[in-house]
């Protein structure tokens, strides 16, 4: 299979890729998107694509008693970053409330889906914890802003790695659900007026960069973030946390699906 051959129609690439993981790891993918930058709508014009999946392997799989791997990296080149997490995992993780598997459950770029995952899903919104999701995107921003954005010259694509969770912390904290994937859904809807002329003209010339290239630091962008992650600190501290401890109903959607 050689990629010039989907020049132009990577989403037929993509789900010949599934198909050929289906088949050489003998599992059933229940849930497979798009994430990162493209789902999020800010990709660059050398970015890759990123996909990932859920998948449920056979019965004997989870009766073994040796020790069993719960994901699958398939590929990472140039092009693709192909990978996927087991049931188990996932199920376990929606337990805790994990911001990134409400992500994939969200993305606007689906490339395949079943009746399975629906149903799935609809109980695992039930263990969304705003406190634990905005803890998420808070320590994102923040860290990505420490590490990427305090020079004098910034790769402009950090900038939306850190508006972006401020945005999700925002829409959480106003709405107590999953934040929309699309960055300019939260955009438009949660952005600051002042701010977004700042954003609009940062996306404009991000869209004609490469991933490494740089441009001077936004004061104004700048202190703008570092109010919102003090804010950010201070608010969710104060949340009560509603996390959801009762296992019944993912452990029964776990039997019936192996």
């Amino acid at each position: 299979m050689k990629y010039k051959d989907f020049e132009g129609n990577i989403e037929e690439l993509v789900k010949l890729k599934l198909d050929e993981i289906e088949k050489k790891e003998n599992i059933k993918i229940l849930h497979a998107v798009e994430s990162g930058s493209r789902a999020w709508g800010f990709a660059s014009p050398d970015s890759d694509y990123d996909v990932r999946f859920i998948y449920v392997q056979q019965k004997e799989f989870y009766l073994s008693l040796e020790d069993t791997k719960d994901f699958i990296d398939w590929e990472l080149n140039e092009t693709l970053d192909i990978n996927g997490w087991d049931l188990n995992k996932a199920l376990r993780l929606f337990h805790k409330s994990n911001a990134t598997l409400f992500e994939w459950a969200n993305s606007p770029i689906v490339y395949r889906t079943t009746p399975e995952w629906e149903k799935l899903y609809k109980i695992a919104e039930k263990y969304f914890s705003t406190k634990a999701v905005m803890y998420h995107y808070y320590g994102t921003a923040k860290s990505n802003y420490y590490e990427f954005l305090q020079g004098d010259n910034v790769k402009y694509k950090k900038y939306f790695y850190v508006i972006r969770p401020l945005l999700a912390c925002k829409w959480i904290e106003e709405r107590q659900c999953p934040p929309p994937v699309l960055f300019e859904t939260l955009m438009n809807t949660m952005l600051d007026s002042k701010m977004k002329d700042v954003i609009d003209e940062l996306l404009e010339i991000k869209a004609t960069m490469k991933e490494s290239d740089k441009g001077k630091r936004i004061e104004k962008l700048n202190q703008y973030i570092e109010d919102r992650i003090v804010y950010y600190k201070d608010t969710i501290a104060k949340r009560v946390d509603d996390r959801n401890t009762d296992w019944r109903e993912l452990n029964k959607i776990f039997i019936s699906y192996i």
